[in-house]
């Protein structure tokens, strides 16, 4: 399998699933759903698949990742076609559980193949031009989900957006390409435990790094309507903001390559935790959208990279034949952040106000900083 395939595979797999997630949110709606209904379908997405997230690593370490890319882009049709045949509030429960669970399959055994396409130095270009498809997806998938929602109704669009994972089901099932695989899995005997990666003084400052930024992430997402909406931006002036952030990642990870040819992994990890933290400190300083527009594409040009350095350090660092599951660790991390952030920052910017959320989370990321310099 070539990267330009996997990304080929990558954008259709995102692409659908993204729309899967919007259409939900609105059929949700649709069927007047309470806000707390809601919220529990859309937590389905993340909270279930990260329950078996380490367990598919260790799978995909085992069997390459031809198997788990075809289970996963089949769970997401299957779960998009359901949705589509039996159009009631209870299915979207279903529809949400399985799509999120085929997706990070996908996702992990996708993440496996990046690493083993090529040699070892071309992961950080591996992952940055898989980083791309997520992000063209991510962008391209909301925007096809409304349209075909207002043009062929919530069932229509389930089948519609489920085109792009029949696509990729089609080309996995037929052509026989040679899939990367991490044979030494085999000869790694004993009982592998998940304690044991997390002592190992080379990943775990790792996973750290990697879930700080993530939580960042999260949480720019989340407070940001929110912090908008109080200071008296329109939506469209929000949306406009997140988009400049959006911008600013595919810029980021569109160059990553060149400068990662030139600046260490960790230097680069640690001046985005910097910039990171002194944008999210300033943040709610600032009521001017131009001001907040160049924070917003700062913090996307200080977030946007840090995902492929992350995973290249990941692949660097694990132990012989365990790459996928290494991956799954992160992704089991990732997706429980998913879930908590809102639920803690939200708590936060009820009792205390915005200001604190974005100060202590800007104050953490520069004091994390600080700590890996220092122990670096």
């Amino acid at each position: 399998m070539g990267i330009w395939l996997l990304v080929f595979l990558t954008v259709f797999t995102h692409l659908s699933f993204a729309g899967c997630r919007v259409i939900l949110s609105l059929t949700a709606i649709h069927y007047e759903a309470s806000p707390f209904t809601i919220g529990v379908i859309l937590s389905l997405l993340a909270i279930v698949p990260m329950i078996f997230a380490l367990s598919w690593g260790r799978f995909i370490d085992r069997v390459g990742v031809r198997g788990p890319m075809l289970a996963g882009v089949a769970a997401i049709l299957a779960a998009m076609v359901l949705g589509w045949a039996l159009p009631q509030l209870e299915t979207l429960f279903i529809v949400s559980t399985v799509s999120g669970s085929g997706f990070i399959l996908y996702h992990i055994a996708a993440t496996q193949a990046a690493a083993a396409i090529g040699a070892p130095e071309q992961r950080i270009r591996n992952f940055s031009l898989l980083a791309l498809a997520f992000s063209t997806a991510a962008t391209l998938g909301p925007i096809l989900a409304g349209l075909a929602v207002d043009s062929l109704g919530h069932g229509g669009a389930f089948l519609a957006l489920a085109s792009g994972v029949l696509v990729n089901l089609l080309v996995l099932a037929r052509k026989r390409f040679a899939t990367p695989r991490h044979e030494a899995a085999a000869s790694q005997p004993g009982k592998r435990r998940l304690i044991d990666l997390l002592r190992m003084p080379g990943l775990m400052p790792v996973f750290v790094v990697a879930g700080s930024l993530s939580i960042a992430w999260d949480l720019f997402t989340f407070v940001m309507p929110i912090y908008g909406t109080r200071i008296g931006l329109s939506a469209s002036v929000i949306g406009l903001i997140l988009g400049v952030f959006g911008a600013a990642v595919f810029v980021v990870r569109l160059i990553l390559p060149l400068v990662a040819q030139h600046v260490r992994e960790w230097n680069t990890l640690i001046a985005a935790m910097f910039l990171t933290g002194a944008v999210l400190v300033l943040f709610p300083l600032v009521e001017g959208v131009p001001l907040l527009m160049t924070l917003a594409f700062l913090l996307g040009l200080g977030l946007g990279g840090t995902q492929p350095l992350v995973l290249a350090l990941l692949y660097e660092r694990a132990p012989p034949g365990r790459g996928a599951e290494v991956v799954g660790v992160r992704t089991l991390l990732l997706n429980f952040a998913q879930a908590s952030v809102p639920l803690a920052f939200g708590a936060m910017g009820a009792a205390l106000g915005m200001v604190p959320v974005f100060w202590a989370m800007g104050a953490g990321l520069l004091a994390a900083g600080y700590a890996v310099t220092r122990k670096r």
